[in-house]
């Protein structure tokens, strides 16, 4: 099994300590309490930083520049990692296109720009997306392929604003010389908090479907598409260690693909998520919906070569997501009796 192991402090250039030789200093984790940011916050307690800064959305909006620019002003950050932004699927992204397009872009801009005046920021990550490539790049797919062609129809809403993120992260970093860098994830899964609903990415619809149907009996559910489109799936744990190490080790001007390089079709995943769940029905694939991309698979390659390797089995991370989904299911149960 590859080695997870935080690779050794180094020092910078300019005399500084590395990433991961800096505990003590401010880390700014936004969108610390979402999937793949609560990823982040595990492994970097786990590997010893000692101020990890999280505010809640009640505590800092992020869309707001004034409140953006007083947080950074009065917590003097020295790193950032920008996880924050309105996520969700197909549906989600299409159903609200405003609100994908405003608010991703408006956080990103805010916390950039806020970064780059406060004076004490030295380096912001920035997560990006493998919705920002076209939808006919080519397979396994390159850095160099961003902005090679639109991104796939539906997806816009979202890509977009991640596009501009990493061309804005590119401009900060020649124009004014911040160490801004970008990682751009295919789909990621992992546990969360609270659990997703079916407007969601694939795997919590399917877990939340799966389970609905084995509770109530249902002969059969019906999933979008013909099944057959290949997907790329990375645990939030792997992408998560995979940030820490392009924290410590990167900085360069393209962005970085994180991908785990396995892949499986629609229809074997719905079944691995029927067998996860123990659910006995048929399952019928609505051919009227749309398949979406069917193809997109990462070239992490760069990411590798830096010494990331995935550890966590698909159908481990799925057998573990249904048993939070489980806990969560009785806590919400039991909350609910209780008012």
């Amino acid at each position: 099994m590859p080695s997870h192991e935080a690779p050794h402090a180094a020092t910078g250039n300019d005399g500084s300590s590395s990433f991961l030789a800096d505990k003590s200093a401010k880390v700014f984790l936004a969108g610390h309490k979402g999937m793949l940011g609560s990823a982040v916050h595990r492994r970097l307690t786990a590997l010893g930083f000692t101020n990890v800064v999280g505010r809640s959305r009640a505590e800092l909006d992020l869309t707001c520049e004034a409140a953006v620019r007083e947080f950074f002003d009065a917590e003097r950050i020295r790193y950032v990692i920008l996880a924050a932004g309105k996520v969700g699927g197909l549906h989600a992204s299409s159903a609200a296109p405003v609100d994908f397009m405003t608010e991703n872009l408006r956080i990103t801009t805010n916390v950039l720009a806020a970064a780059r005046l406060c004076g004490t920021v030295r380096k912001l990550l920035f997560l990006a997306t493998s919705a920002v490539y076209p939808v006919d790049a080519p397979q396994p797919i390159p850095e160099s392929a961003l902005l090679a062609g639109p991104p796939a129809p539906g997806n816009e809403w979202y890509a977009i604003p991640k596009i501009v993120g990493i061309k804005m992260c590119q401009a900060y970093r020649a124009e004014l010389g911040m160490d801004a860098i970008v990682a751009a994830p295919n789909n990621l899964y992992g546990p969360r908090e609270p659990f997703p609903s079916e407007s969601s990415h694939v795997i919590p619809a399917l877990i939340r479907r799966f389970h609905r149907a084995k509770a109530a009996g249902a002969p059969e559910v019906a999933v979008w598409g013909s099944g057959l489109q290949l997907r790329e799936f990375t645990h939030a744990d792997d992408a998560a260690d995979a940030i820490v190490l392009l924290m410590d080790r990167y900085s360069g001007a393209e962005h970085v693909n994180v991908g785990s390089g396995r892949e499986v079709t629609v229809r074997e995943l719905a079944k691995m998520v029927r067998e996860v769940v123990g659910y006995q029905g048929r399952i019928v694939w609505d051919t009227s919906r749309p398949d979406g991309v069917m193809r997109r698979l990462l070239d992490s390659s760069k990411m590798r070569a830096m010494g990331w390797e995935p550890k966590v089995e698909l159908r481990d991370g799925l057998k573990k997501l249904y048993e939070g989904y489980l806990r969560g299911s009785v806590v919400t149960n039991v909350e609910s009796m209780n008012r």
